[in-house]
């Protein structure tokens, strides 16, 4: 994993993902089995998910946000995700952080997000 620069003091820091992991499609493919129930596009697609960082060790690491930090299920999102990455083939371990820094916008939405929502 490649050193970040740091964001506020005690958030966490947001890195490349391990998209070279063998593991790293099938841990995206289980975020995008979890939908933020206001809007019908997964989360993966959505640019929820900043990083899946997973180690030598299959451990999981997923640093995330929401739309808002209003949000009402933020208390339960982070917990959807490991549920979610949990039952992967190979997967020893998962964490979920969540973070604010930096904002979410819907600039982060993929494509298909876009397209599915009407923004394209």
């Amino acid at each position: 994993m490649t050193d970040a620069s740091p964001q506020m003091e005690g958030a966490p820091l947001i890195a490349p993902s391990s998209t070279d992991h063998a593991l790293y499609d099938s841990v995206v493919e289980a975020c995008r089995t979890v939908f933020d129930p206001e809007i019908p596009v997964n989360i993966y697609d959505l640019g929820l998910i900043y990083t899946i960082d997973i180690s030598d060790e299959n451990i999981v690491s997923v640093i995330m946000t929401l739309t808002a930090p209003g949000c009402p299920v933020a208390g339960d999102m982070p917990g959807w995700v490991q549920e979610a990455i949990e039952p992967v083939a190979g997967i020893q371990q998962v964490k979920v952080d969540l973070t604010w820094e930096p904002p979410w916008g819907m600039e982060m939405m993929s494509d298909e997000a876009r397209l599915e929502l009407g923004f394209m």
